[in-house]
This record gives C-alpha cells, structure tokens and sequence, in this order.
C-alpha cells in the first residue's frame, strides 16, 4: 500500500474536511468515528486534533477513549496482572460503550453520550455527566483493538505502528500486551480494513494512505 507522508496538523485537517461529509450509515443523528490503534500510537492525539480542526469547521464533536471503560479491577484481572487472553477479550467494558456511547447515537436516540464510566487509577466510578452531542456532531472513540467489536463506526482510522516500532514505544512493564497486538493484527488486519490508515513509526513523521 502507498502511503503519503504528511505532518500531523495537515492529517488533522484533511480528516476534518473528510468528516463534514460523513453521514450515518443507519441513520442515526451523529456520525461515529475510530480512532484505533495501541496507546504507544497515540491515537488520542490524532483524535483531539481532529476535534480542533472540526471546532473551528464548526462542527461540534466529543473525544472519548476507551480507557474510560475498563472494567473493574476485580474481573479484568481475575486471571492475573498479565493475562494476554483478558487483556485482548475481557479488560474493556464493551457492553457499557454500546449502552452508554453507541445507544444513544442510533436512531431515536437522545444524544446523551456518558464520556468515561470507570477510573482505572481509583478502581471507581467516575461519576461523569452525560454530555449532549447535537444532531450533526461527531463521535471520535479512541483506543486499541477498536475494530474487532463490530462497533457502527461510520470512518474508521487505524493508526499503525510496526511490530519494532511498537515494542520500542511501549513501556517495558506493558510488554506482556505485545501479543494481543500481534493478535489483533492477524485476526482482525487493521491496516487494511480501515478506511483510513496513519503509519506512525517515526512520531515526527507519519504517513498515510490519504
């Protein structure tokens, strides 16, 4: 695959300008978009950027990360600090991003999405408040092994890192994660199930298949 290299504000604002044209596949009030990729990636930045450039487009949209919806202490570590198997299948809580995120954003929906529902360094809940995101405003979820859940994502973007790159950038604590990675990579193919993919080896200098 080709890819293009590009800075990271020209990313952000050739994603917004995708964006204003994004509708719903389902009909639904806001469109919903990926942000997928390892922590070491950062897709949280590439999200937030892209929610800049769409502020100043004025569009609204709200930035959630899936780290706000890891299940308590209790069961994602029920088989240990260092499961690779809960880690890939138990550590997020899916069920609550469908109900508290994805329900409200299907057609009929209210719009009130809940932003976090777990603080993974209290082991409690946030107590967040709904948040209303108006007809027309965008959803951008970010977080790793996004797209194996069969989320309605109407763009998804995978921001990728190569096996090397991805060791190198992860904290030697969260090696152990390595293999769900390798994993998802295999089972689910990321780079070319996106529709949009950011190569980020160099963090200076991504590329992308535009």
């Amino acid at each position: 695959m080709r890819l293009e290299a590009i800075t990271w504000d020209r990313l952000a604002e050739r994603l917004a300008e995708r964006l204003l044209d994004v509708r719903p596949a389902d009909g639904g009030p806001c469109p919903r978009v990926a942000f997928d990729g390892a922590s070491a990636a950062r897709p949280v930045d590439l999200a937030e950027r892209v929610a800049q450039a769409l502020r100043v487009r004025g569009r609204p949209s709200l930035v959630v990360g899936t780290e706000g919806f890891l299940r308590p202490a209790s069961l994602r570590l029920e088989h240990g600090h260092r499961d690779v198997e809960s880690y890939y299948n138990g550590w997020f809580d899916t069920a609550a991003l469908w109900r508290e995120v994805f329900g409200p954003l299907e057609p009929g929906g209210d719009g009130h999405v809940l932003p976090d529902l777990w603080d993974p360094v209290t082991d409690r809940a946030t107590r967040s408040s709904y948040v209303q995101l108006p007809p027309g405003g965008l959803l951008l979820l970010h977080g790793p092994l996004l797209l194996r859940h069969w989320f309605p994502f109407d763009l998804t973007v995978h921001v990728l890192l190569s096996p090397g790159a991805l060791r190198r950038r992860t904290p030697e604590a969260d090696h152990w994660t390595l293999p769900a990675f390798e994993r998802y990579a295999n089972e689910t193919d990321p780079a070319t199930t996106a529709d949009v993919l950011v190569r980020a080896d160099d963090p200076r200098h991504p590329a992308w298949n535009g």
